[in-house]
């Protein structure tokens, strides 16, 4: 479990019965931990734990969008749904999470034992005002997940890790030693990317750099052009296209001469698109906006709503708000077209992999790769 010292804390928090600390210590760092499942579990059974039924039950919702298989986490929706009555889900989620553990190499048995102990409960006490009786007694903490555990301490990370870094080393020696493996140090070793030799200057080219005259975005002198140019170079071939992309930009909007801009050209053309899983750097809404014409045809993925949702058999096309999956701050709106068919929500945060357009006087739209949306969630109920 990597270390976070906020998240440390607030575990450390949650396991000693501070739970009010542990929620206040959190709550300011939604946005900043939008991402972490572990941040909003540590959230949850805080909420859970100090009776925030309501706090609780949005932020399990938003665990399981994050990760849709986590025994604790439909364990603690369980609960919920145990307590506001609604046995039938309860069951639904228990045996789910019976199955996952089934399934597993590693099952837990004490999700194992807390699902069993929660359809025991529904048998005995599945009447309405038998299950009211029982909720009055305080026993609904049974079947509550546990609270968070604390990572690994450093010093027991740190050994644990040094071990693994030398029985590694010695069987990826033991491998190189018997061809078993290939050596990964000569630098023949290393994989090319296609096209890297066409891109080298030549004499010409590097004697005419930049251009005297015409309108430019950037004017740059030989030195950056041919550093931002090298740059780019050094990207691509380190697979990162879209780091890429953003300095052969700045070229192509430069007073760069026209030899340099079709070398750029070319090496544009060498670009592969991404996918979700396959996308090493990421530009926000707000880099982008500050500077669009440096990320046109770069590839981003950015999460927000849907709204204005128009479909057809071929495309579909929508405004997204950018940062407004969460609901609480809207960075700004994109038109998105989808050139492709698809289903879309417009009640639940959707994440969008597109690339960057540039329509008239700068503004930004997507043309989407694809589209990632989570399964909707029952709302979560009112504090009581």
């Amino acid at each position: 479990m990597k270390l976070d010292p906020l998240l440390t804390k607030a575990a450390r928090y949650s396991r000693r019965g501070y739970y009010g600390k542990a929620i206040r210590l959190l709550e300011p760092e939604v946005l900043r931990y939008h991402d972490s499942h572990r941040f909003y579990y540590i959230l949850a059974v805080s909420c859970l734990y100090s009776g925030d039924f309501g706090g609780a039950h949005t932020y399990f919702r938003r665990c399981r969008e994050l990760k849709m298989q986590d025994s604790q986490t439909l364990l603690g929706l369980a609960a919920l749904h145990v307590r506001r009555g609604e046995t039938d889900r309860a069951v639904e989620l228990y045996l789910e999470v019976l199955d996952l553990e089934a399934a597993s190499t590693h099952p837990s048995k004490s999700a194992i034992r807390l699902a069993k102990r929660g359809l025991a409960v529904i048998r005995k006490y599945g009447e309405k005002e038998a299950l009211s009786a029982w909720l009055e007694t305080g026993a609904l903490k049974k079947l509550y997940p546990p609270l968070p555990p604390l990572p690994r301490s450093i010093r027991s990370g740190f050994f644990f890790a040094f071990a693994a870094v030398l029985s590694i080393a010695a069987l990826a020696g033991l491998g190189i030693y018997t061809k078993l493996l290939p050596n990964p140090f000569p630098s023949s070793n290393r994989v090319a990317r296609p096209g890297m030799e066409s891109l080298i200057l030549n004499d010409t080219e590097l004697k005419s750099v930049v251009k005297t005259t015409g309108s430019f975005r950037y004017v740059l002198t030989q030195d950056q052009v041919l550093k931002s140019y090298e740059r780019a170079k050094a990207l691509f071939s380190d697979f990162r296209d879209e780091a890429a992309k953003v300095e052969i930009n700045r070229i192509l909007e430069s007073n760069a001469s026209d030899a340099i801009k079709a070398k750029a050209n070319l090496l544009l053309s060498y670009t592969v698109t991404p996918g979700f899983n396959t996308l090493k750097d990421n530009y926000s809404y707000l880099e982008v906006q500050k500077a669009p014409y440096l990320y046109r045809n770069v590839v981003v993925r950015w999460k927000g709503m849907a709204a204005n949702i128009q479909q057809s058999d071929r495309s579909v096309t929508f405004d997204l708000l950018v940062g407004y999956d969460m609901k609480t701050v809207l960075q700004g709106i994109v038109p998105v077209v989808l050139p492709f068919a698809a289903t879309i929500n417009q009640d639940v945060p959707i994440e969008v992999l597109g690339s960057i357009v540039i329509q008239g006087e700068g503004t930004i739209a997507l043309r989407g790769i694809a589209i990632h949306q989570a399964v909707a969630l029952p709302q979560a109920e009112e504090q009581k």
